[in-house]
């Protein structure tokens, strides 16, 4: 399984490579994680690309779903973005909480469990957060990516 933490060597030394159509569809093919099974890099180029797209946004900042799949080479994937962060093991440590909706609006429900980690885990980053939106000088498009 496929488990590399952001900045590991796992995770920087892979490729980036583009993304053929057939693998945009890979994630929802390969299988039901509530069945127990859990989608993996190695299984899955578009993931491991939208995992490493995560990987690169700075501390104190946001993105969106839709500039991570941007990002990841995935154009018009926000919610493949989505799923990829709901499969992602934990032991990746990805920095999930600095990924938001369209307008920098964190998507959990609030009074959510996940609302208040994500809440808690922006403000402890220095991010500001106001009835569940970060401002938009805190959102990065990832252009580097």
């Amino acid at each position: 399984m496929w488990t590399a933490a952001c900045g590991s060597d796992s995770i920087a030394s892979m490729p980036r490579r583009s993304i053929q159509p057939k693998a945009l569809w890979q994630p929802l093919l390969a299988g039901n994680p509530r069945e127990g099974q859990r989608a993996t890099g190695e299984d899955n180029p578009a993931l491991a690309e939208i995992w490493n797209a995560v990987c690169e946004i700075p501390r104190g900042r946001v993105s969106t779903y839709g500039a991570v799949a941007r990002a990841a080479g995935l154009p018009g994937r926000a919610r493949q973005a989505g799923y990829a962060l709901k499969v992602a093991p934990e032991s990746m440590n990805l920095p999930w909480h600095r990924v938001v909706g369209a307008g920098g609006r964190i998507v959990f429900p609030q009074g959510s469990a996940a609302y208040r980690e994500q809440v808690r885990r922006l403000r402890d980053e220095g991010v500001i957060v106001r009835q569940g939106h970060v401002p938009s000088s805190a959102v990065s498009g990832l252009e580097g990516a």
